[in-house]
């Protein structure tokens, strides 16, 4: 439907009538009650939407409670449905909404010798050693409320937490074997570079959606202030979580690239709603230190 279209029509007739009953000596008082009720004949049928969503399905509905963590999913409704039920049930849902935000900031690892063989092997070039040590410049100049770091356990991600964190000293490292770069699931379109055994999706993809699951929901009732929680670990993991949370199919993971000790900066609101503020930012760097695998 043409809803200015209508709504033009809509206020010329009201206009019209007001005219007529003028011309009928119909009172004033009268005329604004009879527009009145017209305008919420026309009114009533149907609810105006904005016009870039009128009649809009979208493709796919966004899941409020995605974290399986929606108050309303978690606290027992009513059992009667008198007032001081719905009451008790109104405070009980109040004490399980979440209050504060988290914001998640996301590390990929620095350069590292990628042809070596082994993982202890793969540790961080001169270069990756150089990217860690200005990102983590970059996260104490933000000068962000810091609460925790962690770690994937592989040598060139536990490098670059200890790079960071000489910039950050007030922060614990804690480390996650989860967080290990893998193979999430099979990428669409399929990739002629990128052919992991299916044995490795099996297993790699329930250990990094596991780690989804842990890192990724709204905050506990319980947390009064903002959290800014530092993530260090591989482009794999970081991408596919970027997919997951944002609700886009997880299998797209491969169609962006990381650069290495890049930021990204997921926030999850106390409602669900998730934005992301930047994904691979690596604007800290001069162009001689970027680099992309």
């Amino acid at each position: 439907m043409d809803w200015k279209n209508f709504r033009y029509k809509r206020f010329s007739f009201l206009s019209d009538a007001l005219r007529r009953s003028v011309k009928l000596g119909i009172g004033a008082s009268a005329t604004v009650v009879l527009s009145v009720v017209v305008y919420n004949k026309l009114k009533s049928p149907s609810n105006v939407w904005a016009s870039w969503t009128t009649g809009y399905e979208p493709t796919t509905a966004w899941d409020s409670n995605w974290d399986r963590r929606d108050p309303a999913s978690t606290v027992e409704p009513p059992r009667c449905n008198t007032e001081r039920d719905q009451n008790d049930f109104n405070n009980r849902l109040a004490q399980s909404t979440p209050k504060a935000s988290r914001h998640l900031i996301l590390i990929r690892h620095g350069q590292y010798f990628e042809s070596a063989k082994s993982d202890k092997d793969r540790v961080l070039t001169t270069l990756g050693r150089t990217q860690a040590d200005l990102t983590g410049q970059r996260l104490k100049h933000l000068d962000l409320d810091y609460t925790s770091m962690t770690s994937s356990t592989m040598v060139r991600a536990i490098e670059t937490a200890k790079l960071i964190n000489q910039h950050l000293p007030e922060l614990e490292i804690s480390y996650d074997d989860n967080l290990r770069e893998g193979a999430p699931i099979p990428p669409e379109p399929k990739s002629g570079n990128y052919r992991p055994e299916k044995m490795q999706f099996f297993q790699d993809g329930a250990r990094i959606e596991s780690a989804f699951r842990k890192y990724f929901h709204r905050a506990h009732p319980d947390q009064k202030e903002d959290s800014f929680e530092i993530i260090v670990c591989h482009s794999n993991v970081i991408r596919y979580f970027i997919c997951r949370v944002l609700q886009f199919p997880p299998e797209a993971w491969l169609r962006f690239s990381l650069a290495h000790a890049s930021l990204t900066h997921v926030v999850i609101r106390p409602s669900g709603r998730v934005s992301v503020r930047a994904i691979g930012d690596h604007g800290h760097f001069e162009v001689d230190k970027i680099s992309f695998t």
